[in-house]
């Protein structure tokens, strides 16, 4: 369709969504699917679930989610040593399936608030406006738009005269998550989506629901192709248009994109002139004329709200809400038009949204025309009465600034699901169903029998979705649990229509209001209907998922099985494990069965499954049980101590981080902490002369400072050209270390490459693309902000600089060092191209704690071989070495999983709160385009905080094969302690307080979860580099050490 032309579109009917494709618990108790599931054990099963259909933007299609369940399919069949990782594959293929989560967790905090089936309540009483005037100023915050400049003149005139003479105005109050879809559906059709919703894209809706667009007569919208097409391309009555995507160009002055919005509507009304029937429509009444001004949004990303390009738009956007209110004024004559201008979401310091902070929350509102109140003026104490409006009540109940000037006027603070209803209000027409907003009566000049139909109407709108979700849990509940205080709410409407007879209003009136009120909490009751069940059932389920990683781990990489075979003569632990299938098999089919009467969603026949699974496959264990608790029993009492003390300190480190996601200054104490000791032990460890001890307490005491640094990165691109330098002198020191350090027992199992790399000058030309990408960090910034632009030729070698270097490391030597060595000047280019401040720096910091990491294990490694016997190492390496040279795991390894997890969450908070939207800088992919693409900026976003995850975990897979403990084993225990911190944050997630707390707490709890499949896909992907490393053998070693 040309852009060009006014779209007309077509409507569908048919809900949008999708189902998930669920195994039938019942039908593989019966044989009817998969016959071999029940057969094989456990894991088959879900085998043939993880096949089914599951909903989530990793079923779309793209060749690398292909590659992804192509290579876990075949992990799946051919994995030979038993059902364990086949079961671990299975339900990891499960969660990839179902956004990237975990197999327990989301239904208890995140659920979608829609339902179908109610109908519309019409108002009793005449609209005072025949059209409506919507205008959104995306990103626009309330403060920039308020507060006077530095000359102290207001950005905003116009809309403040209005304030001042004719309408009211007030702070509309957004909820998390702060983006552009979320914020546009709270203001048209008056609910809040989930925070999950964020991640379901601009395009499609997740699912259908109403607005304020549908209840019109016909909705004129023009601006963004990322909003308008929301709302309007399945509208029949609808004409809109979008200017295309490569309009929006960070690295231009986006204020233009709001004159096109302008232009569009004028050139409208001038085309009526001519057509006789768009003139026809636009005199009809109940119509939404709805402009999109999307200038403050692109300029606050590309500018910061405080620049002068974004305070400009301000001033752009006043005279465009001047000139519609011209031009309809002129066109119309008849003074029957109302007018709202709001904002989806403001914007922070750093240029970025999504999170609850203040800047994010508050926008603006300004109403004035048809059916609105006029100002009233108010003693400063007033502001005080508006409590119960506010959705953050705690962090917004303060009076109006001074420096706004307005404090003389009252001031009606709203949520921004409210602007809905008052929209309905003023164009008389039934509220959006989906609704939950409040009408904010303080808004609409209404006679006293007016204002009370309003609010019943309201009242009656936001009762039927009530009634509607009670009688659907009613239906699909054996027994069921009603809302005991509406019980009677039949009764209280006939009250209400009878103080309406006898006129009094104000009776009638506060009845309604507290019905609503009551209306809201059934809602939230029946959200939360299967709260308990659910908490429970995803506790058991991570409970049972540890306890059963944690058997796998005893039985596969521990001596346990071997001491068994040889002090209980156990034949065969798995006897009489048919039983335990069986009777887990016919728990599972009731529990389904039940589901099934019940009507419960199919997601809840996979939560119970997965937790009957599990805790199946541990009860089939029970020999193994019995027999690790005899083992216990013989052990003598400094086993206890020993394994009493690796438990707490286990527990302590992993509760610290959790701390730490509330208080990323933790980590400052514990690296400096842990600089010291780790010193400490090493000097009585090792000659001091070595230099091991010195280098890892000041690498950890330099990885201590980035933690105090404020979290919204300033920028300071002479900090990352400085970077470049500091990584080549990192590089360059590392390569004369490796090749004149190795005649130190403690640096010979990290130098002294056996191979030689193939390309000789391989070191010089990574030394030389680092040097490069630091030319272009500023030549690429100095550009853009001199000329307002990027050139194409400067885009194209910054990809081509930070592509190629990352494949240099896989022809790098296979030394230890020397493969890490190449690794990291290999990702440095592109670490440094997405920088924009200190975190290019603390990818040096960080390169140097995991080096710190190595030389410790290394030292510990060296210290235990000397001590030993030559009779003693040989028996050692003849009972404890396994597959691939790996020996088993023994409880002081557990050191390494912990030190794991500080390493990569101080990865994720190193150089900000990744659990905020609003950390995503989005200046950071300038370098690499400015047109906005979200997808592609979201990628390079996504690839940048990658980056020091690769890192840790090539060092990890270093550490594993220098003390030569099995991989899998170290992850398995690595998942263990991200259960623990996940269990705990479950149980942190708030549906009370703030919404900065309930975003943060949902937040905190879905990074954890998604941990387990985010480490095992980056594990996948670092071995491309690790799996060639190779460490100097142990027989070499012990020769030189001895």
């Amino acid at each position: 369709m040309n852009r060009g032309e006014v779209q007309y579109s077509a409507y569908t009917s048919n809900p949008l969504g999708s189902s998930i494709s669920v195994l039938n618990l019942a039908e593989v108790v019966n044989e009817k699917v998969d016959a071999s599931s029940i057969g094989m054990g456990g894991d088959s099963y879900l085998q043939v679930l993880c096949r089914q259909s599951f909903p989530g933007p990793l079923t779309s299609g793209s060749l690398g989610v292909k590659e992804l369940n192509r290579w876990i399919d075949e992990s799946i069949m051919n994995y030979r040593k038993g059902e364990i990782l086949r079961l671990l594959l299975s339900l990891l293929k499960i969660a990839c399936q179902y956004y990237g989560k975990p197999p327990f967790g989301s239904d208890a905090t995140l659920k979608t608030p829609i339902v179908h089936g109610m109908d519309p309540v019409t108002p009793r009483f005449t609209a005072p406006a025949k059209r409506l005037v919507l205008l959104i100023a995306d990103g626009l915050r309330a403060d920039k738009f308020f507060e006077p400049d530095s000359d102290g003149n207001y950005r905003a005139p116009f809309l403040r005269s209005v304030i001042k003479e004719r309408g009211r105005w007030g702070v509309s109050h957004a909820r998390p998550p702060t983006e552009s879809r979320p914020g546009h559906v709270a203001i048209i059709a008056g609910f809040y989506e989930d925070p999950s919703a964020v991640t379901k894209g601009w395009k499609a809706n997740p699912v259908e629901f109403d607005s304020v667009f549908n209840r019109s007569r016909h909705t004129f919208a023009f601006g963004s192709p990322d909003i308008v097409p929301i709302f309007c391309s399945a509208l029949p009555h609808s004409t809109w248009n979008s200017y295309p995507h490569e309009y929006e160009d960070f690295a231009t002055d986006a204020s233009f994109l709001d004159e096109w919005s302008l232009d569009q509507f004028q050139n409208l009304l001038n085309r009526s002139n001519e057509d006789a029937n768009l003139k026809q429509l636009l005199h009809q009444d109940n119509l939404v004329i709805f402009l999109h001004l999307l200038g403050c949004d692109s300029n606050g990303h590309a500018h910061r709200p405080y620049s002068s390009i974004y305070l400009n738009n301000v001033r752009v956007v006043d005279r465009i809400a001047e000139r519609v209110y011209d031009l309809i004024q002129n066109y119309f004559k008849d003074n029957l038009t109302a007018y709202v201008f709001t904002a989806d979401h403001g914007m922070s310091d750093k240029g970025s949204h999504g999170d609850g902070h203040p800047s994010n929350t508050d926008t603006p509102l300004v109403a004035w025309g048809a059916g609105v109140r006029y100002p009233v003026p108010v003693s400063h104490n007033h502001h005080s009465e508006n409590i119960v409006l506010f959705v953050d009540k705690h962090m917004h109940d303060m009076p109006t600034p001074p420096e706004w000037g307005l404090d003389g006027i009252e001031r009606l603070d709203v949520n921004q699901a409210d602007i809905a209803p008052l929209m309905s209000t003023l164009l008389g027409l039934p509220c959006p169903v989906n609704s939950v907003g409040n009408l904010p009566l303080g808004y609409v000049s209404f006679r006293e029998v007016e204002e009370v139909e309003a609010v019943l109407a309201n009242t009656r709108q936001i009762l039927n979705q009530f009634l509607r979700k009670s009688q659907l849990k009613e239906s699909n509940s054996l027994h069921f649990k009603p809302f005991k205080p509406l019980a009677n709410y039949s009764w209280v409407l006939d009250q209400i229509e009878y103080l309406i007879s006898v006129r009094d209003y104000e009776a009638a009136k506060n009845l309604s209001e507290n019905l609503r009120s009551l209306a809201l909490e059934g809602l939230h009751y029946f959200q939360t209907y299967d709260w308990l069940m659910l908490m429970t059932l995803i506790s058991l389920g991570y409970v049972g998922w540890m306890i059963y990683l944690i058997l796998h781990v005893l039985q596969s990489y521990t001596l346990l099985p071997v001491n068994f075979f040889e002090k209980e003569q156990v034949v065969n632990l798995r006897n009489n494990s048919g039983k335990v299938y069986v009777a887990g098999c016919l728990f599972m089919g009731l529990v389904c069965i039940l589901l099934l009467v019940e009507h419960s969603p199919l997601l809840y026949h996979a939560y119970f499954a997965m937790t009957i699974l599990l805790w199946t496959q541990i009860f089939s264990e029970y020999q193994f049980i019995k027999a690790l608790w005899r083992d216990m029993q013989r052990r003598e009492i400094h086993y206890f101590i020993k394994l009493i003390a690796t438990c707490i300190v286990s527990v302590f480190v992993l509760e610290i981080l959790v701390k730490s996601f509330m208080e990323r200054k933790l980590y400052t104490w514990c690296f400096l902490f842990v600089g010291v000791t780790a010193s400490i032990y090493l000097f009585y460890l090792i000659p001091w002369r070595s230099g091991v001890p010195i280098f890892v307490w000041l690498s950890c005491w330099f990885l201590s400072i980035f933690t105090l640094m404020p979290a919204e990165i300033p920028d300071n691109t002479p900090l990352v050209v400085a970077s470049g330098f500091l990584i080549i002198v990192i590089g360059g020191v590392a390569r004369y270390v490796n090749k004149h350090a190795g005649d130190s027992r403690y640096w010979l199992s990290l130098t002294r490459d056996m191979k030689k790399s193939k390309f000789p000058m391989l070191f010089q030309l990574q030394i030389l693309l680092v040097g490069f990408s630091s030319m272009m960090v500023s030549l690429s910034t100095s550009h853009r902000t001199e000329k307002q632009e990027l050139l194409v030729l400067h885009q194209v070698i910054n990809w081509l600089i930070a592509g190629f270097s990352m494949v240099l490391p896989l022809f790098s030597a296979v030394g230890l060092l020397s493969r890490l060595t190449s690794i990291f000047l290999g990702f440095a280019p592109a670490f440094l191209l997405l920088s924009i401040g200190y975190e290019a720096v603390f990818y040096s910091a960080l390169a140097l704690a995991l080096v710190a990491w190595i030389l410790f294990e290394n030292a510990i490694l060296c210290t235990s071989k000397v001590n030993r016997s030559p009779t003693s190492i040989n028996a050692m390496e003849d009972n404890i070495i396994v597959a691939h040279d790996d020996r088993q795991l023994q409880l002081s390894d557990m050191r390494i999983p912990l030190a794991f997890m500080v390493f990569f969450n101080i990865a994720f908070f190193g150089t900000g709160n990744f659990a905020s939207i609003a950390s995503f800088e989005i200046s950071s992919v300038y370098r690499f385009i400015t047109i906005f693409s979200p997808f592609l900026m979201a990628a390079l976003l996504i690839f940048k905080l990658l980056i020091p995850f690769i890192l840790v975990i090539c060092a990890f897979s270093a550490i594993t094969k220098l003390i030569q403990v099995p991989l899998l084993g170290c992850y398995f225990l690595v998942i263990c302690c991200s259960d623990v911190m996940t269990i705990h944050f479950f149980f942190l997630v708030r549906n009370t307080g703030s919404w900065m707390e309930i975003g943060n707490s949902i937040s905190h709890f879905g990074i954890m979860s998604a941990q387990v499949v985010f480490v095992l896909l980056l594990f996948a992907l670092t071995n491309v580099y690790t799996k060639d490393i190779q460490p100097r053998s142990r027989k070499q070693f012990t020769r030189k050490a001895m």
